[in-house]
């Protein structure tokens, strides 16, 4: 700077500061003279010009990182500590860990670009499959369990048809793209609202959706596998929006509806008009539409005729499907795509009832039922889809034995010839049969009846029905009380085990008819309306005191629904679903529950009852070993078990129901010299019998009911009557069929014995017994081989409460006026009260589906 350009010095202490800057700038010398004693620190004078420079100082000295007045000292920033700046220098406090909003913006836009940055580096890499090789089918081929093929079925057989938008309804794309994606053709493939609303839907827990686009759905569909994983998802997501970017809206529309799986094996609109409506899809009305729409959302719980698992019953799907249709037809107009006045017109014609289902050809005999079942256990055990399995090309290895298979058929259509005679007697028309055969060792599912045909009857009855097991459930009770015990009436209703008095099979509970039931401590059970309730047996016979032994060996019911008051329904629910029956066949926890109110599948009894031949040791029945795809594995079979009940309780539960075969009302079960333990059960008015037992090789449940399938409001019907017989138990005709199939079925095999029982439990008294110095009366036993004692059969209680009461919530099978009868008990009679305070509910209604569902066909079993 030149010299004429300097500013003169400025008066007046201007030097002091300039000195005083000076000096703040040079660095401390080390060492610094200290005061005078008694000498005050020299410093800067408030309102002189050196306290000015001092504070200048002060101010320079906190921007260079130095500790000013009233700051934390910190250290100097430099390089990206400057840029960063934190911890915030010149901060107090919690100031100085707040950041600044330079840096969270900072943070932001650094955050947006990488995301940005690697979405776009994302869509150039992905690239859009070939539709045609991923949609390419095949054929799937089942084999026997010994390796030999069974059927080729699925796959090529697939009812599929490719048909372009201007031959699909107008009024079918409105109504799809009102109830699936309203925006469609305005978003980009995706739709990151909806994502963001069925995230907070899910979150609020409310209905779990998708969020898809019909874009997400046509490529997930046509260019990818169904497998729920995040890598798909985002892979599905990068797709979605390069087709949605470089396909035409129409082209998409129309390759989502030709490649959407409406149910029935129907893949296409085409295949769906013609499988729901036997029509050209250009021919469906804009009612019709609406109906195909809602199947989208899940055909099977939208068929009015029933799909998979105890869920899906007619009934239920009737009404999903009547809602979805009129919700549909609702929101066509909401989104402008139908008038108001056509809407109503459809509205008031009412729901577009479809045709039934027409099975495939290859679905012959069990052939259909088998396949059926395999197919829905791999759905529900594997992370093959049901689409995937469809589109074929895997081979599929069963546990089904055809030689037993064919004798169970055989013994089946044995009875049926030589006793059902519709044409001479119109009580035996619509009599049904149902069954299934497991291993113990194994759990293996060797053989099931389904029905007559599956082509002609579409409901598996090896699986979920609805129908009632009766005293068949009495084993669970009794091996609750061996395991638990009975409780001590002077405490509370929650009792330790170690508080209880285990119980034998040898204890003495009063078994006369019209017993007064009451609560574990003795008091007198009333229902809400405080009246009592009194439990019949069979034929009204007073038994007297008995052992819980002899009761169960002719079916007495009074004792068995007293000791599961004793011992706490709770206990008696948990050691049925140790045994392996499905929480959600229960019924709900009345006190009749003890006697069968609930309606377990055939595979799940005869599991359970296998879980006592193996000596309580419980494996879950299954139907698929291995599955292989183009020779690669793609699902294995791995077995689990667990200890369910104490060895020596299950050998007890087994011991006595040798009882119930040897001289009880089962001896039609008995196979020679070969050792049998099992149950028969009838219930409410005759509606259903059974069957279920077992030796160490093999476990068999055979049922028998009636229903029209063809009526319009489902019910089970009264077999009185049915094949010349006053009534049908448990120890008639299923108990035929259980000896027919088990002698070919263990043909060949070794006799094998069950482990011996030992002592277990106390003689207790219950029910109003007490201990008395007179022998108590016991039914002598039948030698083997005599004729089986009369059956026991549960008759309608004659107590004050009426048995047409209103249902407890939560009862899921408590339907009022559904099917017939006041709640299955005994071999053959209603129970006791519902909702643990109220009439006993009727039976669920029964489900008629095209396939098994639960465990082995489905979610639930």
């Amino acid at each position: 700077m030149s010299e004429h350009r300097r500013k003169p010095p400025r008066p007046h202490g201007g030097g002091s500061r300039a000195a005083a800057r000076r000096a703040a700038q040079q660095p401390p010398s080390g060492r610094r003279a200290a005061p005078r004693s008694g000498s005050p620190v020299p410093g800067p004078r408030r309102g002189t010009d050196g306290g000015q420079g001092g504070r200048a100082a002060a101010r320079r000295a906190a921007r260079r990182g130095g500790g000013g007045r009233g700051r934390p000292p910190g250290p100097a920033r430099t390089g990206l500590g400057r840029f960063i700046d934190y911890p915030r220098a010149g901060k107090a406090g919690i100031w100085r860990w707040l950041p600044s909003w330079k840096l969270v913006a900072g943070l932001c836009g650094t955050f947006a670009g990488l995301v940005l940055g690697t979405v776009g580096v994302a869509l150039a890499v992905v690239q859009v499959p070939s539709a045609q090789l991923a949609s390419k089918v095949q054929k799937n081929v089942y084999y026997w369990a010994d390796g030999k093929q069974m059927v080729v079925a699925g796959g090529g057989s697939l009812n599929r048809q490719i048909v372009p938008i201007a031959q699909i309804p107008k009024s079918m794309q409105n109504a799809v793209i009102s109830a699936e994606n309203a925006s469609f053709y305005k978003d980009w493939g995706v739709d990151p609202m909806g994502i963001l609303r069925a995230v907070v839907k899910m979150a609020e827990g409310g209905e779990t959706q998708s969020g898809s686009t019909i874009t997400q759905q046509f490529v997930k569909n046509t260019y990818l596998s169904q497998e729920q994983t995040l890598k798909r998802k985002a892979t599905e997501l990068l797709i979605s929006v390069k087709v949605g970017a470089t396909q035409n809206k129409d082209d998409i529309l129309a390759g989502y509806l030709n490649t959407a799986y409406y149910g029935r094996g129907a893949y296409g609109i085409q295949a769906a008009a013609r499988a729901y409506y036997d029509k050209d899809c250009a021919d469906l009305t804009a009612s019709e539409s609406a109906y195909l729409a809602a199947t989208l959302n899940g055909p099977n719980l939208y068929d009015p005729y029933g799909g998979q698992g105890p869920a899906a019953t007619p009934e239920k799907n009737l009404k999903r499907a009547s809602d979805r249709w009129k919700w549909t037809l609702d929101r066509e107009v909401q989104t402008g795509h139908m008038p108001a006045a056509e809407h109503n017109q459809w509205v008031a014609k009412g729901f577009p009832t479809p045709q039934k289902p027409r099975p495939a050809t290859n679905r012959a005999g069990q052939i259909g039922y088998l396949t059926d079942l395999a197919d829905n256990y791999i759905v529900a055990h594997s992370k093959i889809s049901k689409g995937e399995l469809d589109k074929g090309g895997y081979q599929i290895y069963t546990t089904f034995d055809r030689d037993r298979v064919a004798s169970l058929s055989k013994s089946v259509e044995a009875v049926r010839k030589a006793n059902i005679k519709p044409q001479t007697r119109s009580v035996d028309q619509f009599v049904q049969f149902g069954g299934a055969s497991v291993e113990p060792k194994s759990g293996k599912i060797v053989a099931i009846y389904g029905g007559e045909n599956a082509l002609t009857h579409y409901t598996d009855n090896a699986d979920y029905t609805g129908v009632q097991v009766g005293s068949t459930f009495k084993p669970f009770v009794l091996a609750a009380a061996m395991e638990h015990g009975k409780r001590n009436p002077a405490l509370g209703p929650q009792q330790s085990d170690d508080q209880r008095t285990r119980v034998s099979p040898e204890s003495v509970y009063n078994g006369d008819n019209m017993l007064t039931l009451r609560t574990y401590s003795g008091a007198v059970w009333h229902d809400r309306d405080g009246s009592e309730w009194h439990q019949k047996n069979d034929g009204g016979e007073d038994r007297g005191l008995i052992s819980l032994r002899t009761a169960m060996q002719f079916s007495v019911n009074t004792p068995y629904i007293q000791l599961g008051m004793d011992v706490g329904t709770d206990l008696v629910r948990e050691a049925a679903l140790k045994a392996g029956l499905d929480k959600e066949q229960l019924a709900s926890l009345t006190p009749t529950f003890s006697l069968g109110t609930s309606a377990p599948s055939a595979i799940r009894l005869a599991g359970a009852y296998a879980t006592f031949a193996d000596s309580g040791r419980q494996i879950d029945p299954y139907s698929v070993e291995k599955v292989e795809k183009n020779g690669k594995p793609a699902f294995q079979h791995e077995q689990q078990s667990r200890q369910a009940f104490p060895a020596n309780v299950a050998n007890n539960v087994t011991d006595v129901l040798r009882t119930v075969v040897q001289a009880g009302t089962g001896t039609a079960a008995q196979l020679g010299s070969r050792p049998v333990a099992g149950k028969t059960g009838t219930t409410d008015g005759n509606r259903s019998a059974w069957f279920a037992g077992y030796t160490p090789q093999l476990s068999t449940a055979i049922g028998m009911f009636r229903v029209d399938p063809n009526a319009r409001n489902q019910e089970f019907l009264s077999m009185r009557g049915v094949g010349g017989k006053p009534t049908i138990h448990g120890a008639s005709f299923p108990a035929e069929i259980w000896a027919a199939y088990m002698s070919e079925a263990l043909r060949g095999q070794p006799v094998e014995e069950f482990d011996a029982p030992q002592p277990i439990g106390e003689k207790v008294y219950g029910g109003g017994a007490s201990p008395s110095p007179s022998p108590v009366p016991t039914v002598p036993a039948a030698p083997s081989g005599s004729p089986s004692a009369s059956p026991s059969s549960t008759a309608s209680p004659t107590a004050s409460p009426s048995p047409s009461k209103g249902c407890a919530p939560p009862d899921r099978h408590c339907t009022p006026g559904a099917i017939g009868g006041n709640g299955a008990t005994d071999d053959g009679g209603p129970g006791g009260p519902a909702g643990g305070d109220q009439g006993e509910p009727p039976p669920p209604p029964p489900t008629r589906r095209t396939g098994g569902g639960g465990l082995f066909g489905g979610p639930a079993g």
